[in-house]
């Protein structure tokens, strides 16, 4: 499985939309800062067909050093989380992947 990097995408959206890769590359910058701007505000981001992006908390849990064995208390954190949405779900159902 092939990784595909923010200049690879950038790289392939500009040739399909026939703009700069520089312009392409701003685009693409905020597109990603807005996403994060809006969760750092505790907000979803939709995006219909594709999925939503959010935060949620995960509460505080006990835990151990696995080198040592000591448990540990794990503190409560808010963190992202990504939900695909139908038609992605639908895109890749039947890829097939290397192992």
């Amino acid at each position: 499985m092939a990784k595909h990097t923010k200049a690879m995408l950038v790289s392939n959206i500009a040739k399909r939309v026939g703009e700069s890769k520089k312009t392409t590359a701003s685009v693409v910058t905020a597109f990603i800062e807005e996403i994060q701007k809006a969760l750092r505000s505790g907000d979803k981001v939709s995006l219909v067909g594709f999925g939503t992006y959010g935060v949620r908390m995960r509460a505080a849990r006990k835990g151990k050093n696995p080198r040592t064995r000591q448990t540990l208390n794990i503190p409560a954190k808010v963190v992202p989380y990504f939900k695909a949405g139908k038609g992605l779900k639908d895109l890749v159902k039947n890829t097939k992947i290397k192992a």
